[in-house]
């Protein structure tokens, strides 16, 4: 079944060309059934590019998917247009009347700072405060993972002494998980971060589970029971070259990076990587959508609550 996005947007033309279902807006409103209303919550930088991450891995479900693209009112994106975020993006004050069956929150570049100290903090609390009521489930990725569990439940970020950066090798801590169905004992999912959370302080909490976790990348995805809130400390998101594009970024700052673990052919910077992640990432969207949105979520979403 097709996602359906504006016509426009510049993910539609390449999702189009990866061969990926995407219906116009002209048909989907000839179709007699209630599309899964997602909310995408776009922290990063650089939102086109994200934006066609997550829309191709929207795609691949039985599910029609309709998304409203979403930025922090109280910040000023310096790496996307004005007229991409004027003609495809909504504010807060612009949905909170709306309901959704599901809500995407992103990563941002802003690990190294204290939650409190980020330019939108306060805004993003206003919309993790209104998922409660307003959304079915909340998918968290990365620094969105840890911004929600230091939020919702008071688990606090441990900065890392270096950047944790590549594919690393996760174990599937309980199989019997409907977010977990279908996957391998072992998979690999890529990393970018400078901080994580200890295990420790997520099994103090009684609402929290560890579904997967990397002997060396640490906890990877926490849900609470009934799956109204997913937590993704990875990138499973990425495209095969996004690590690269991240490590000579940091190259050309001088920042001097580590090489990102397990990724590059040999560990040779010059090589082309693989991707070896993408039919985890497919499963772990799928999974979502099916189970702790569209099984759950009332075909009324105005009774959301």
């Amino acid at each position: 079944m097709p996602i359906k996005i504006p016509d426009r947007l510049p993910a539609t033309s390449q999702l189009r060309k990866e061969n990926i279902f995407v219906m116009s807006e002209k048909k989907a409103m000839h179709q007699d059934i209630r599309p899964l209303k997602i909310v995408l919550v776009n922290l990063m930088p650089t939102k086109i590019t994200t934006e066609t991450q997550l829309l191709r891995l929207l795609s691949n479900s039985p599910l029609q998917v309709e998304v409203d693209l979403l930025q922090m009112d109280s910040h000023k994106s310096k790496n996307t247009p004005s007229e991409h975020l004027k003609t495809f993006y909504k504010t807060f004050d612009e949905i909170k009347n709306a309901k959704y069956d599901g809500m995407i929150i992103t990563g941002a570049p802003v690990e190294n700072m204290e939650f409190e100290d980020v330019d939108y903090w306060d805004e993003l609390v206003k919309i993790m405060d209104w998922s409660t009521t307003h959304v079915t489930s909340t998918l968290h990725i990365c620094w969105a993972a840890y911004a929600g569990l230091y939020y919702h439940y008071g688990v606090p970020k441990v900065a890392l002494k270096e950047k944790c950066s590549g594919v690393f090798k996760h174990k599937v801590r309980r199989k019997t998980a409907k977010l977990m169905r279908g996957f391998d004992s072992e998979f690999y999912a890529p990393h970018s971060r400078y901080t994580t959370v200890r295990r420790e302080d997520i099994d103090k909490v009684k609402a929290l589970e560890v579904l997967a976790e990397s002997k060396e990348a640490g906890v990877y995805i926490v849900f609470t029971k009934g799956g109204r809130r997913i937590f993704v400390t990875g990138h499973s998101e990425y495209d095969a070259m996004t690590l690269r594009d991240e490590y000579f970024r940091d190259v050309e700052k001088g920042i001097n990076p580590s090489i990102p673990k397990h990724y590059f052919p040999n560990d040779d910077p010059t090589k082309r990587p693989m991707n070896s992640w993408r039919s985890h990432a497919y499963l772990l969207y799928s999974n979502w959508l099916n189970y702790f949105v569209y099984q759950i979520t009332p075909y009324d979403i105005e009774s959301i609550n």
